[in-house]
């Protein structure tokens, strides 16, 4: 029992730290449970032919499938419209597409839905964007209306079948997911007027539309961008960039070249897909060079350049009706900003090794860190979770940025170009596959692991996506190898009899008080730790303490059960409990403060509501 404790000590330590990942941690747990003879090697890995496991990993490719298809940002896009340039009526519509949403698919991929509509739907409101982000992450948590919302609920519901009472029906969450969205929606209303005031309410005003020229002036292109014309002599003549290596040499990028078409002096921009590691500069080019003053200079003086006026776009006499900024033209091509995820492969990669002007033809002209812009060097800086990148290339290959869900958002297109949702054929299919899962879960035709993995197995076959390989890249295995390791420190607890400690304590200090103090222990123990550990580490964690309370005083499970989900779920204190709040930390430039000051106390109301009216749904 003493090593069990101080093993889920160091987890919990190494949690909170957060510079190992946390499906790393939990293996390591695993080991160390085997190492030590706590467990057998059965024990330990039984965690990964669970059948939550199974369904989770199933969960993750149907929700891939929705994606890739279009059908749920088809679906979002033309709800939120709905709520045209209401503030209020954007609020609300905004927590309520997202807690539906989040009924059906994993909070996580919900949110990475969402967050590029939000954010265009703020602007067209004229409104903040950060008033709406984090009350948006907070709702994907909120809307626990079946059995498949969040993991907690399904590990309870896994505990109680192992503890050979009734499974729970698929929409059996559904009055408290009710009760809790209808108060996280009254209560973020005010609360999130906190995100805007002061310094960021004087912001606002300059932010409300997330133009295309304010993405330039952000990242400074006007400050950086030069244009060159090359001379007859230029050692550039003929050669393709990849040989010429010009941003290793000089620190600069080439980011559009225009070639005269006629006498008039009328450039167009070339296709930007010729403008890659293949692409020959020819005389006369007028190249936009992206870089610093010193090093631009030293990169038209080496190469027989002509360095021309930096603030004028050549469109002759009579200019084209399109957008511009820094004398960029945003008519074939454009800039957006791409949020990394944490499970993206490009973490701790340098800009130039993504690759990804070869692999998406698109350039990365900058980053945002937090607060910071990097704007220099930006080749040999290393990606973190989180940073935006300001990517540039045609609208079309930005576009096809979305569908790589899995490895980041794309958040700052402008608004004409992220409500064009991609009606993809599979769509209806997607549904179909979608609503049969859902009408065989909550009618028990089948083990609902079975009508999961039924669901993944359409998906695949029937063409949502691309290939086999498409279909695993949406499974986060993070998340899977988490809630694998750490269930076998659940099984460790009961088998060592830590569990049966930490229950008795429990029941020994409250029940004289009787079980709703019980009851109320619990929830308050499993909403302290998940404030440091992951929600799926902590339910895993207390559910077992949860039974052995409720049995050890001879009453129903079920309450204690479900405070144990609820608890977990519901943390809004902490970015780092759930993906959902770590998701949406750098796109609305939130401080560890603003989830105090708006998450504590919808925590600790929703707390308070829940303790009473637990026993009134599910009697002890």
């Amino acid at each position: 029992m003493l090593l069990v404790f101080v093993i889920i000590l160091l987890a919990v330590f190494f949690f909170v730290w957060g510079k190992v990942r946390s499906d790393i941690v939990a293996l390591s747990v695993v080991v160390l449970l085997i190492v030590t003879g706590i467990l057998t090697p059965a024990e330990g890995l039984s965690g990964f032919s669970n059948p939550v496991v199974i369904m989770i990993v199933s969960l993750f490719i149907v929700g891939g499938g929705i994606f890739q298809t279009g059908l749920a940002k088809m679906i979002s896009t033309r709800i939120l419209k709905l709520a045209g340039k209401s503030e209020l009526k954007l609020f609300v519509l905004v927590m309520l597409v997202t807690g539906g949403i989040g009924a059906l698919i994993s909070n996580t991929g919900t949110v990475a839905l969402m967050l590029p509509i939000i954010m265009s739907m703020a602007s067209e409101a004229k409104t903040d964007v950060r008033r709406y982000l984090m009350p948006m992450a907070f709702a994907s948590s909120l809307g626990i209306f079946t059995l498949i919302s969040t993991p907690p609920n399904l590990i309870i519901n896994n505990m109680l079948a192992s503890g050979g009472f009734k499974e729970l029906p698929f929409f059996s969450f559904l009055p408290i997911g009710a009760i809790t969205l209808t108060i996280g929606t009254l209560l973020l209303w005010p609360l999130s007027k906190l995100l805007v005031t002061g310094k960021d309410k004087d912001k606002s005003a300059a932010k409300k539309s997330k133009s295309l020229n304010q993405l330039a002036s952000e990242y400074q292109l006007a400050d950086n961008l030069y244009r060159a014309t090359i001379g007859s002599t230029s050692p550039l003549l003929h050669k393709p960039l990849q040989e010429l290596n010009i941003p290793g040499t000089y620190n600069v990028s080439i980011l559009e070249i225009r070639r005269v078409q006629s006498r008039k002096r009328f450039h167009k921009t070339v296709d930007m897909s010729l403008a890659g590691p293949s692409t020959t500069l020819k005389e006369n080019d007028l190249l936009y060079v992206l870089g610093n003053f010193d090093d631009v200079i030293a990169f038209t003086r080496d190469n027989d350049l002509t360095m021309l006026d930096t603030h004028k776009t050549e469109m002759g006499k009579n200019p084209v009706s399109v957008s511009q900024a820094g004398g960029m033209e945003f008519k074939e091509t454009g800039i957006a900003e791409v949020v990394l995820m944490s499970g993206s492969s490009l973490i701790n990669k340098r800009v130039k090794e993504s690759n990804f002007r070869q692999l998406y033809h698109v350039n990365i002209l900058g980053l945002r860190r937090k607060d910071g812009y990097i704007l220099q060097d930006v080749k040999d800086e290393k990606m973190q979770s989180g940073d935006l990148l300001l990517v540039q290339g045609r609208w079309s290959d930005i576009e096809k940025l979305t569908q790589e869900t899995s490895e980041w958002v794309v958040a700052g297109q402008p608004m004409e170009n992220a409500l064009k949702v991609p009606r993809n054929h599979k769509a209806p299919t997607a549904a179909a596959i979608m609503i049969l899962m859902v009408l065989s879960m909550v009618f028990n035709l089948v083990p609902t692991v079975v009508s999961a993995m039924v669901a993944a197995l359409l998906m695949i076959i029937l063409g949502c996506f691309r290939n086999a390989e498409a279909a695993y890249k949406t499974i986060n295995w993070e998340s899977t190898f988490l809630f694998a390791g750490m269930f076998s420190l659940g099984i460790a607890m009961e088998k060592s009899g830590a569990s049966t400690l930490i229950a008795d304590g429990i029941v020994g200090g409250l029940s004289s008080y009787g079980p709703l103090a019980v009851m109320a222990g619990i929830y308050v123990a499993t909403s302290i730790l998940t404030f440091f550990i992951s929600n799926t580490a902590t339910a895993v964690l207390f559910a077992p303490i949860a039974l052995q309370a409720a049995l050890a005083i001879d009453v129903s499970p079920y309450p204690f059960l479900f405070s144990v989900a609820i608890a977990a779920s519901m943390c809004f204190a902490s970015p780092f409990s759930t993906p959902p709040n770590a998701l949406v930390i750098s796109a609305g430039r939130y401080k560890f403060g603003d989830y105090v000051k708006v998450g504590l106390p919808l925590q600790i109301v929703i707390g308070a509501v829940m303790i009473v009216v637990l026993p009134l749904l599910f009697p002890f």
